[in-house]
């Protein structure tokens, strides 16, 4: 290996690092917030990269179909619920998802996506991406809340299952792969830079910079960090665990979009493709200890890089090699820990 090689593929392993800092992230969010293993994570990152390659080729952007699917399912709930406390509990609000959902489906069908720039095909994508997050907590997370952790990852295990089959029911087997961002490359001495590399790395540090000032600045964003150190306590604050549990879904939904709008141009996706993905943004959050977002987000970018040079080395036991790395994080854990904390 000379260095050209070498700084081609830690390209690679920053680019691919950098998506899964943003997946363990995420993955954290939701666990912290609402205790959820979010499996179906990656069906996410999937479905904004094919849907995006299906707006570029022409075809319609069939995602709606689910979203108002999940949404009439959500909004027959809310009515459920409310009629059991009583009509004061009939809100207006309980139309805002079900309404927004209609709205961008409709355009989703209507506009001519293909001719429209790519930036506005991302916005789109995203847009259609992003009310996943919250139906999917209402629907399948919010009415067993307080179940125990298992119960939770069961429900999210089988979400990911029905999801997978959807998402082939959609899209189809193909794999698709969008247009890069840009195509034009550096020059760093001897190094070639792909601008596609410097599109990945500069979103995904604005969106760690915006996340950040969401939670240090922004009245939502400290009652999810509330939320995240102590639910009880935050409850009787009068941080309502519902929509805690709603907005840690929807920025877990937006980061995902985002993640499949910038892995689409790298590599082909299938409608299968998304666990894979999400199983190494999860790997980066346990070596974070599903606590600390700096060290998760450390943890995915090592990962991304022994990926990309375990490819070149033995790329038959590429995945092998990722996933062993588990075994030592896992093991000095258990070491270091003192003891057994019962579940709250």
């Amino acid at each position: 290996m000379n260095a050209q090689i070498a700084l081609l593929l830690g390209q690679d392993g920053v680019i691919n690092g950098a998506i899964y800092a943003l997946l363990a992230l995420s993955i954290l969010l939701v666990f912290s917030v609402t205790r959820v293993l979010l499996i179906p994570l990656g069906e996410f990152v999937s479905f904004a990269a094919l849907t995006m390659a299906a707006m570029q080729a022409g075809k319609p952007a069939l995602l709606g179909f689910l979203l108002v699917a999940l949404s009439l399912a959500g909004l027959v709930m809310d009515l459920i619920d409310a009629t059991r406390g009583g009509a004061r509990r009939l809100r207006i609000g309980m139309l805002a998802m079900p309404a927004y959902v209609g709205v961008v489906t409709a355009l989703s069908l209507a506009l001519p996506l293909k001719d429209l720039g790519m930036a506005l095909q991302a916005l789109m994508t995203i847009a259609l991406v992003l009310p996943l997050g919250p139906l999917l907590y209402r629907v399948l997370f919010q009415p067993i809340a307080g179940a125990s952790a298992l119960v939770l990852l069961i429900v999210a295990i089988a979400a990911h299952v029905a999801l997978v089959s959807v998402g082939l029911l959609i899209f189809g087997p193909e794999g698709a792969r969008t247009e890069p961002f840009s195509d034009s490359v550096f020059m760093l001495g001897e190094a070639v830079i792909q601008s596609q590399t410097l599109w990945v790395i500069g979103l995904s540090l604005l969106l760690i910079v915006l996340l950040y000032l969401f939670f240090e600045r922004n009245l939502y964003g400290k009652a999810l960090r509330a939320t995240a150190v102590d639910r009880l306590g935050a409850q009787l604050m009068g941080i309502s665990p519902e929509l805690a549990g709603k907005v840690s879904f929807g920025l877990a939904a937006f980061i995902s979009g985002l993640s499949g709008v910038l892995i689409a141009p790298i590599t082909t996706i299938y409608f299968d493709s998304g666990f894979v993905i999400s199983l190494k943004g999860f790997v980066g959050a346990i070596i974070g200890g599903l606590a600390s977002y700096p060290v998760a987000a450390l943890g995915a970018v090592a990962l991304g890089l022994v990926e990309a040079f375990s490819t070149f080395y033995a790329s038959s036991y590429k995945e092998v090699i990722v996933f062993t790395l588990l075994l030592p994080v896992l093991l000095w854990r258990s070491l270091a820990q003192k003891g057994v904390e019962d579940e709250k």
